[in-house]
């Protein structure tokens, strides 16, 4: 299996495996749902949030029938997007526990622990967040409600920033070493038949044009070359400033040591004592 290490922009995504035999055509789409999936996730965990979970003290028709499992506290929210109910401290922490868990599945931090996602993954981490929801309020959740509207995929994004980080599964490209890798072809007719081979591919949508390329350097080389260098400068100020004729004092430098060890005047000092 051939190893992608998918980017957006100079930012590592998640890691995905594919065969060499991969058509381009069915790879760029995957590639976008476990894009778009990881983003979900993340929308849903920032919605489910403290801050977000405090909400504002309005008298609506979901006010008695959405109330959270063992009952709730009042928290006013900041955003005036939910009824003041939030749940309780053991509630919370049943949210907390599962946003921890599927922001864990779908962390940019497999890409360091060498983990591959999948979209078997993504899923099982919106599942996560979908049972808490149900725990937590057993009752569902307001029509209205942003967590609702996400897991029901009706969330409206347009004109938001999250929206645009959104790619089509019809509009997903992929780059590879500055090259486009068009959806006609294999993923073996670029890379080879090598399938033991890690690539940094890029997801772009169709008409942005070509991803900036990548350094040649990695930002930890960059930062450790800077280290040296600076290490090295600092060493030869040190040598510097230490560069006068004090090693004229030194034994070995003294030309007439040998010849006053032969006449047994070699430690003679001269002056009052």
């Amino acid at each position: 299996m051939v190893r992608l290490h998918v980017k957006r922009g100079g930012e590592s995504q998640f890691l995905l495996e594919a065969p060499g035999s991969a058509r381009l055509a069915e790879l760029a789409p995957l590639v976008a749902r476990i894009h778009n999936g990881r983003l979900k996730v993340q929308r849903l965990c920032s919605g489910l949030t403290d801050e977000q979970i405090q909400e504002l003290k309005l008298k609506d028709e979901w006010a008695e029938k959405c109330v959270p499992s063992g009952g709730s506290i009042f928290r006013r929210d900041e955003m005036g997007r939910r009824n003041g109910f939030a749940p309780n401290e053991k509630m919370q922490q049943v949210i907390k526990k599962t946003i921890e868990e599927a922001k864990a599945l779908i962390s940019k931090k497999q890409v360091q622990a060498n983990v591959c996602v999948n979209m078997e993954m993504v899923k099982d981490a919106l599942e996560q967040l979908r049972g808490a929801v149900m725990i937590v309020y057993p009752m569902g959740l307001p029509p209205h409600d942003p967590v609702r509207m996400e897991l029901e995929d009706k969330a409206d994004l347009s004109g938001t920033h999250a929206g645009t980080e959104v790619i089509k599964e019809s509009e997903a490209q992929l780059w590879w070493a500055g090259k486009q890798l068009e959806e006609t072809k294999l993923l073996s007719d670029y890379i080879g038949k090598n399938e033991k081979t890690t690539i940094i591919v890029k997801i772009q949508k169709k008409g942005q044009g070509a991803p900036g390329r990548e350094p040649v350097i990695s930002h930890e080389e960059q930062k450790e070359m800077m280290l040296y260098y600076h290490r090295r400068q600092e060493e030869l100020k040190k040598l510097e400033e230490e560069d006068d004729d004090s090693f004229l004092n030194a034994e070995w430098a003294d030309s007439h040591a040998l010849k006053r060890q032969f006449h047994g005047v070699k430690d003679i000092k001269w002056g009052p004592r």
